[in-house]
């Protein structure tokens, strides 16, 4: 039976080797796909390289930010120390001639304490923003309240009851400010009088 399997054996046909045009055009359709996948990878990498670029920016500029005004809270305390020590030198007498030299000595050191302090908050970007004469930005200011007159144009912020305040560019505090509006119309004719 062993013999009967082995002249079975012999006696099939030869595998036949692929003729050259049908090895070049699957080697030609091998190297085609290989191209194929190569442009993929090339272009998922590329996305890849692209998001990783924007993570990168993105953590660096978060943690920028949060260097930069991370003492806000701190900082808001702070200019309502500078506006009590303004608000505290406005409520001084007017200076006059016959007033007691102490007197004029206090306001001048208050005054200089007051210069020294805004400076050194304006050096680590705290600056304070004097709207008066602006026109009101809802952004920046707080409207307290609205005054016609007839001097400004309407929508101009003639009096400030306080600063505004920013912190490297950014709002920390906005202005508490009086804005002007148009005079209302006189009433007149019969019926009004």
């Amino acid at each position: 039976m062993q013999e009967h399997a082995a002249a079975e054996h012999d006696t099939a046909p030869p595998e036949q080797e692929p003729a050259p045009e049908q090895a070049l055009q699957e080697a030609a359709e091998r190297i085609a796909a290989l191209e194929a996948e190569l442009a993929d990878m090339k272009e998922r990498w590329m996305r890849a390289e692209a998001e990783n670029a924007n993570v990168r920016a993105r953590a660096k500029k978060d943690v920028d930010d949060t260097r930069q005004y991370a003492v806000q809270k701190f900082a808001a305390d702070v200019v309502d120390a500078a506006d009590n020590l303004k608000r505290g030198i406005s409520s001084l007498p007017p200076a006059t001639d016959d007033q007691p030299a102490i007197v004029g000595k206090v306001r001048e050191g208050l005054e200089g304490v007051e210069r020294s302090f805004v400076s050194t908050l304006e050096r680590n970007g705290i600056k304070r923003e004097d709207p008066v004469g602006r026109p009101f930005d809802p952004n920046l200011h707080q409207a307290m309240a609205e005054q016609e007159t007839d001097l400004h144009p309407p929508g101009t912020i003639i009096q400030a009851w306080s600063q505004g305040w920013t912190l490297n560019g950014r709002l920390l505090r906005p202005a508490m400010v009086v804005v002007s509006k148009a005079p209302a119309p006189e009433l007149t004719g019969p019926a009004h009088k």
